[in-house]
């Protein structure tokens, strides 16, 4: 099973939402929606739900023979970034009222809250006001709320919002918990420490278009050019020897002895670690890969609008 959607595009007044849009998502995996406010997430979101449509292209998912143009509701659980319980009710009638709406018998509905609420620790509250709860435990109420029917299909909006990083750690043993049930999880998140440790593919999104779509690692290895490298010498080093030896590099300097120096597609760090002994005698050399959030930062600039996330 696997959710193509091909070429779609969507405007709204004299806005172009999405621009000739093409990704899949595949069975039991965790693919992460990213990219800045505005990017036109939330409008592919509404396009795979159904709940709006596209001004052109095609949106299929294939159920049993059956081709469908978006998500059908009995398959989906979902998450939306703007909440919507009700917090003068408990917590055990919020969830008994969604469940019940996606067509959970009641006494299937309160096997699977309780165990829900253990699993978030809130077993205990279950006959407290929702409006009682901090907003962090309101979100697990609201997870569970999107879970409880045991959907095929899980879209998140924005699922850490208000945790805490005692609780963000919960929500991805969470999501892990789902896709081991065979759930497909689509995920829309600003959190990249916590979308790096979930998801395998990505579509990272700027102003309705794809900057990049496919796997992490790929990503990652697509923007390795970037790797920074910090290096430490034995004594202060001389600035304008400096800046004859490393003219094809940027770098800045951390103190008299240090340096970090980025690493670029025409100059590797093979090439770096021939000209450092110019400088001085080396004591320490350093390599970090940047992480996702920093790839992010970078390739949006790149794409010509720079990001605020």
């Amino acid at each position: 099973m696997e959710l193509v959607i091909s070429q779609v595009s969507k405007s709204y007044a004299n806005v172009v939402a999405i621009n000739n849009l093409s990704f899949s998502v595949s069975q039991g995996e965790i693919f992460a929606l990213l990219g800045p406010n505005g990017a036109g997430k939330s409008s592919i979101i509404r396009m795979i739900t159904g709940f709006t449509k596209p001004d052109s292209g095609k949106i299929n998912l294939e159920i049993d023979g059956q081709v469908y143009d978006a998500i059908p509701s009995h398959q989906l659980g979902y998450l939306p970034e703007d909440r919507g319980l009700y917090p003068e009710k408990s917590l055990l009638k919020n969830i008994l009222y969604f469940a019940q709406l996606n067509g959970m018998h009641k006494d299937s509905a309160l096997i699977e809250a309780d165990k829900w609420l253990e699993s978030f620790d809130l077993l205990e509250r279950k006959n407290d006001q929702l409006k009682s709860l901090s907003k962090g435990n309101q979100q697990k109420v609201q997870l569970i709320t999107a879970v409880i029917h045991n959907p095929s299909w899980v879209i998140l909006d924005e699922p850490f919002s208000g945790l805490d990083p005692v609780n963000q750690e919960k929500v991805v043993d969470f999501l892990s918990e789902l896709t081991a049930k065979g759930m497909t999880v689509i995920l829309s998140a600003h959190q990249m420490a916590m979308v790096e440790k979930l998801a395998k593919r990505i579509l990272l999104m700027n102003k309705g278009e794809a900057v990049f779509y496919g796997n992490l690692a790929d990503f990652q290895e697509q923007e390795a050019g970037q790797t920074k490298v910090r290096v430490t010498f034995s004594a202060d080093i001389d600035e304008n020897l400096a800046t004859s030896i490393l003219e094809t590099f940027d770098y800045q300097w951390l103190n008299e002895r240090k340096l970090e120096i980025a690493l670029n597609v025409d100059r590797s760090l093979n090439d770096l670690l021939a000209d450092l002994p110019k400088l001085g005698e080396v004591l320490k050399v350093q390599s970090e890969q940047l992480d996702l959030h920093q790839l992010y930062l970078q390739a949006i600039t790149k794409h010509g609008v720079p990001a605020h996330e």
